[in-house]
Order: structure tokens, then sequence, then C-alpha cells
């Protein structure tokens, strides 16, 4: 018997050894996590700003119910009188209540985002609603609603992908992360730093003193290169149309204006009770960036290229002509133009989107010699503005065809090229950028959206990518041809003349093949002869390029009225 409690007395020494000595700093630590408690602060997200300095996206407080199920005596009382107060249903209060229940001390988020005057209500019934607490909670504010959507981008959870690549930089499950746009590109700078207070609480879970605080910290504050009255005007422009308009500064690459449409309202992705469904079943793709990243084919206005390229190499001269009786043979097969023009040279055949004699310059030229000058232009490549998911769209040549689709490449195909056709697919803002090297000189600028961050200013930008070897003599006599664009009778953006300021630029009528009515575009620079801004307006699926013109000639207006210009 003594044996017997001898070694029992041992193995319980042991035992109390072992808990001491090897699990002691454990079982320290689980205890002051029993009497330990963190009580999070949350900081305000960083503001998005124009170029003036007014808000764009802000912040605003935001006021949450809390419960906390170790106070409350009687909890369907609780839960009841709220459901009064905040008029939501009681099976709904208590449902939420039960599922987001994690421990009788920890706080339950049982409604989110309600309105002040309700929360001084709640505030005033306090005595009767123990274990109710009004947190207040800095949340992202919109507002102007859609605008500028698709360049701010909007909020959610963050998702498994980005959890596990943003983990090592301080990312944490449950944290609100960008998605698209500004939000996301920069997420990094905007997002807020999480501070709170450290408090010591009794077995019952009341709070009996503060151990230590760490203030949250605000996101920094991002200055865009856009003006906001530019923007406005850019979208009611546009309206409901399905399409894209970007307004870029042609010598420093600043977009002051840019715009996809249809739109969403970033604030349905902040409210965890609204559906989404309506947004990511939309046929006609809201959340989709038209501006950087569509890819369309481009029409007419690829013909700019063309003539540049025919005009350098030395295959025509400024006064060649072709003969235009509305449509070429080429093979077994006619190729029609709009009208027959007659004798047309150069410049002319700019001014009335002549068909056939770009048909006979591509020809002249051959694809390689035009695939090789849309790169120079920064066609089929990205244009490195800050933004994610930008399309570098697809330039098309006949030995990418022959190795990668096993089609032989016809004269037809080349033709098809020379007017922007084919398997040409480039973005609006690429094409921005295209037409701002002819407007300032053939210098290829690298578009951006960042003013400053912080109290910083951003100068970290290479603004010139590059230099589009071409000579002044070209440029003269492109820039006329897109002069008479528009102050020619018979130019194709003849609709234009009269916005009280002078405008270049070229229109294109795009075909697709799914036998739905063709793009229109129009890209140019006003005012001529000193082209600070660069436009672009792509319509998708809207018919004649008549239509992007119009919508050109509103913003124009528009900013000439408002004395923008």
């Amino acid at each position: 018997m003594r044996t017997v409690l001898a070694f029992t007395f041992i193995f319980v020494g042991i035992f109390l050894s072992y808990l001491q000595l090897v699990n002691g700093r454990k079982f320290i630590q689980l205890s002051d996590n029993n009497r330990i408690r963190i009580v999070p602060q949350l900081g305000s997200r960083g503001n998005i700003l124009d170029r003036k300095g007014s808000v764009i996206i802000g912040n605003r407080l935001s006021y949450n119910v809390l419960v906390i199920p170790r106070q409350i005596y009687n909890s369907d009382n609780t839960i009841r009188k709220l459901s009064e107060i905040l008029e939501v249903p009681f099976e709904k209060l208590q449902s939420t209540f039960r599922q987001r229940q994690v421990s009788s001390f920890l706080p339950v988020v049982l409604v989110e985002n309600i309105d002040k005057k309700k929360a001084i209500i709640i505030e005033e019934a306090r005595p009767s609603l123990p274990g109710v607490i009004i947190d207040p909670v800095p949340t992202r504010f919109y507002p102007y609603q859609k605008l500028a959507c698709h360049l701010a981008g909007y909020l959610g959870e963050i998702d498994h992908w980005r959890l596990t690549k943003l983990k090592d930089y301080g990312y944490n499950k449950k944290d609100i992360v960008g998605y698209s746009g500004i939000e996301e590109r920069y997420d990094y700078y905007l997002r807020q730093e999480e501070g709170g207070l450290q408090v010591e609480v009794d077995h019952l879970g009341n709070i009996t003193r503060i151990l230590g605080l760490r203030s949250p910290k605000n996101g920094k504050d991002i200055q865009l290169t856009v003006d906001l009255e530019i923007q406005k005007i850019i979208e009611e422009s546009l309206g409901e149309r399905e399409g894209a308009v970007v307004i870029m500064d042609s010598y420093s690459g600043e977009i002051l204006g840019m715009a996809s449409s249809p739109g969403f309202n970033p604030e349905i992705f902040i409210n965890k009770s609204a559906s989404k469904e309506s947004i990511f079943k939309n046929p006609h793709a809201p959340l989709f960036n038209r501006c950087i990243s569509g890819a369309y084919p481009l029409g007419s206005v690829f013909k700019v290229v063309v003539a540049a390229a025919a005009l350098e190499s030395k295959k025509i001269s400024p006064s060649t002509t072709y003969q235009c009786s509305g449509s070429l043979m080429i093979g077994r097969r006619s190729y029609s133009c709009w009208s027959a023009h007659g004798d047309e040279n150069l410049k002319n055949a700019l001014i009335h989107s002549c068909n056939v004699f770009f048909y006979r310059l591509g020809l002249l030229l051959g694809p390689d010699r035009m695939y090789e000058w849309a790169l120079k232009f920064g066609l089929g490549k990205p244009t490195q503005i800050d933004l994610p998911s930008e399309n570098s769209g697809h330039l098309p040549n006949s030995f990418w065809e022959r190795l990668n689709k096993f089609k032989t490449w016809f004269d037809g195909d080349t033709a098809n090229f020379a007017i922007g056709q084919g398997d040409l697919l480039v973005s609006p803002i690429q094409t921005a950028v295209f037409m701002a090297s002819i407007a300032n000189g053939g210098n290829l600028v690298r578009p951006y959206l960042i003013k400053s961050i912080g109290s910083k200013d951003v100068v970290n930008y290479q603004r010139r990518l590059s230099h589009v070897p071409i000579r002044d003599t070209t440029l003269e006599l492109i820039r006329a041809g897109l002069r008479g664009v528009v102050g020619d009778e018979e130019g194709t953006a003849n609709i234009l003349s009269g916005v009280g300021v002078s405008v270049s630029g070229k229109t294109g009528t795009a075909q697709t093949t799914s036998g739905r009515q063709p793009h229109a575009w129009f890209v140019g620079f006003f005012p001529a002869e000193k082209p600070k801004f660069t436009i672009c307006v792509f319509l998708e699926h809207a018919g004649p390029s008549v239509y992007a013109c119009q919508i050109a000639k509103r913003i124009i207006e528009a900013m000439k009225e408002k004395g923008l210009l």
C-alpha cells in the first residue's frame, strides 16, 4: 500500500513539474489570454481626391450595433427592443445573433451601418439595454455614387488568392481590400492601420483596468490627375451607352478624365446585406473597364499609322494619287469603299477616310511594315498606366497567322489590316496614347493617374516611354489631314467644326464579326494649333462613327462652357 502511495506521489510530482517547468509559459499565456482582451479601433481608409483636392471617394462614420452575450440577462427581450428601434424583424436579429456568437465574452455585430438617428435612440435607451454597444466605424463614402467607379474600383473582403499573395505584407483574414482601379493598385497606401485598447477583465468579462492603447492610423490620401469637372462632363455625355472615353494631356500623359460605361455604384459592395447578383450577372458587364481592359478593332483610325508608314518608308509622296471608284478588286474579291471619291492624295484620303486609297497603300507596304509601325506607335503592347488588368491588345502579322492559326496570309488580309480590320485589336487608352504622339511631335507618353500619395508628389514616373522616329514633314502632313477631317465640309467629323475650338482627329467605323452594329470611334486632339488635350471616344456596337463624334462634341462644348480649356 505504501509502495502504491509512494508511486502515486512520485507520479503527481513529476506531472506537476512537467506542467510548471515544461508547459508553464504556455499556461501563463493562456491565463493572460483569458483575462486580457483587445478592443479594436479602426482608422479611416485614405481619401481619393481629384487634381484640385476635391474628394471623389471619402469616408464617413457608420454606426454598428454590438451585443456582448455575457452582459445580456435575457437575450430575447434585448433583441425584441432592438427590433422595434431598428425596424428589423425579431427573427432576423435573433438568427444573426445566434450565427455570429463565438464566445460569451466577444461582442457580436448584430446590425451594421445604421443611421445616426437610430444610433442616438439606442444610446439614450442604454440603461434598459445592458450589453448593447453602439460602435462608430469609419466606412467608405461615395458622394457621387457611380462617378469614376472604374478609376477608383471598389472594396470587399479579402479572398483566398489575395490573402495568399499578400499575407507577408500584413494582410489577414476578414480584411477589407481594394478590387480593381486605384483601390486595388494602391491598396497598401490607402489601407488604415488598426489600433485598439488592451484591457484586463475579471472572470465575468467585466473590464477592470486599461493596460495599454495603440492609436489607429489612417491610410494615406491619394490625389489623382483627374479633373472632377471633366470627369462629370464625360460621364454625363456618355450616359448609359456602352463605351469608353479618355481625355489625356497630350504632352505629359496625365489622365484628366476617363470613364467606362455602363458603370456601377461601389457603395453596394460595402453593404453586406445588398445583393450583388444584378451586377455580376449583368450581360452589359458594368464592372468591366473598357478603357484599359477592352480590346476592339480600330477601324479607319488605323489609317493614320498606315499613312505615317508609307511616308516614312518613302513608298509614296504627299502628291501621290490613287483613283477611287468605290471598290477595288483584290484577287477574286471586290473590296468596297463607302463612296466613290475619284482621285485622292494622302491628305484628302484621310479627310474622306477613303478605303480604296489605303487598300493600295497597305498592299504597297505589306503587312510586316504596317505591323512594325503600329508597334512604334504603341499599339499591341501595354501603355503601363497605373491601373490593374490592362489589356495589351493584338497586332496581327503574317508570321503569327501562319504559326498560330496555320493560316495563309493573303492580300485581302493585308487590305483589311490597312483599314484597321481583321485581327487587329486595341484598347481606347492605347489609341489615346497613339494619337497623342501625333499631337505632341512624336513622343509616346506614359498615361498616369497618380499626382501624389500622402504629402509626397509622385515623381518616379517615366513620363516619356519612347520617341517615334518620324519626320516633322510627315507629322505636318498627317496633322493637316486630321484637321481637315473636322474642318473640311466633306470631312467625316465635320460635325465638330462648330464647337468653338479647333479640333483635329480621325473617325473610325469598325466592323465586327458578330453580325451586330459596328463600333464607333473618334480619336483626336484640341486645340489643333496647340493640342493640350487628346480625346478618345469609343462606342461599342453603336453604328457609324458620327455617334462617337456627337459624344465628343458634347464633351468639348461643355468643357469650353465651363472654362476648362
